[in-house]
């Protein structure tokens, strides 16, 4: 990454003195430096916001997906030389409603610990074609710009029963990342709505442990029964609870994607359209990954496999309310699903 200013370590101390510890100060700066931060988030206290943690949070797991996929660290790179700050509208996760070992089931995994940072379930969005659900999370002191999770569940029981089987295979010895230390600092800010940058950081951690793969590698043979029922299973089989993507705001995302795809950029042939006209997505193709499998001989191999990717959309006002449109959409959803299928 190329040398950060050092403005945002100055105007966003505490958002730096939380991630830091936990990514290096170089890329703490680097990725403060990229992102659009709302100034609600500035200054430098001994004490963090639900708000700012939330937030570091975001920037973190920003950070993490461009470690892993290597065209949205192009394009990011590529809009820094250009000085257009990276508007993050929201993060998405794929999670398994079915039977998950220690950890807790579906999206309920994740609420627990994005609550006590000001989230609640702004939407429901059924995926019937996915056999999923969506939800929307949404960061109630500042919706419109500490980003979004849209957190899917698969719905397992209602796949055929060689895909269950296999399904419990894979995710029945998944763990639970949080621990004790986790849960003292999530009731403290929990109850106050802030909390030490000492409790910041170790919710931080656990926070980011949660946004990976909490099972063992998964059996070749249980993968491709997975994969035959469910290629969102089998996505999540290798990827775990990762970001499937990061999405960025832009201004007009039908021009935005004839610019990518001028530029040479792998990206979905349409740009989904909302039922309601006002929220407008594409994506490029996700990346391919090296991931392991287990062996029925006891031994291990490697496949190439979709991993993540990163997604644009467009949102517009909504009239009746005057407010930015902060929905999402079923079949937008569904389309864009479909970029890590053929990846």
């Amino acid at each position: 990454m190329a040398p950060a200013s050092r403005t945002a370590a100055q105007d966003l101390k505490t958002l730096c003195d939380l991630l830091a510890p936990i990514v290096g100060e170089d890329r703490a700066v680097w990725v403060l430096d990229t992102l659009e931060i709302d100034p609600a988030l500035g200054g430098g206290k001994d004490r963090a916001s639900r708000a700012q943690v939330a937030m570091a949070l975001n920037a973190a797991l920003f950070l993490d997906l461009l470690d892993r996929v290597p065209t949205a660290a192009r394009y990011v790179s590529e809009m820094r030389e250009k000085g257009e700050a990276i508007v993050f509208d929201h993060g998405a996760l794929r999670t398994i409603a079915g039977e998950t070992g220690a950890l807790p089931s579906g999206h309920e995994a994740f609420l627990r610990f994005l609550a006590p940072l000001g989230y609640e379930v702004s939407g429901l969005y059924p995926l019937p074609a996915l056999t999923m659900t969506g939800r929307a999370f949404v960061q109630t002191d500042l919706p419109e710009t500490v980003p979004q999770f849209f957190v899917s569940e698969l719905h397992i029981d209602q796949l055929p029963q060689p895909a269950q089987d296999a399904a419990a295979r894979i995710f029945g010895a998944s763990s639970d990342p949080l621990g004790e230390a986790e849960w003292l600092a999530l009731n403290t800010i929990g109850r106050h709505s802030d909390c030490s940058i000492e409790d910041g950081i170790t919710i931080l951690k656990g926070a980011l442990a949660a946004f990976a793969r909490q099972h063992p590698a998964p059996a070749l043979e249980d993968y491709q029964t997975l994969l035959e029922h469910s290629k969102e299973g089998a996505w999540i089989a290798t990827e775990g609870n990762a970001f499937n993507h990061a999405t960025t705001r832009v201004a007009d995302v039908q021009a935005h994607s004839e610019e990518l795809k001028a530029a040479g950029y792998p990206l979905k042939p349409a740009v989904e359209i909302s039922r309601n006209g006002r929220v407008r997505q594409t994506a490029i193709l996700a990346d391919k990954v090296a991931r392991p499998f287990s062996l029925a001989d006891g031994g291990e191999t490697s496949l190439d496999v979709p991993g993540s990717f990163y997604e644009f959309i467009t949102r517009d006002i909504a009239l009746e309310t005057g407010k930015l449109d902060l929905t999402f959409d079923s079949g937008n959803a569904t389309g864009i699903f479909a970029v890590t299928r053929g990846a």
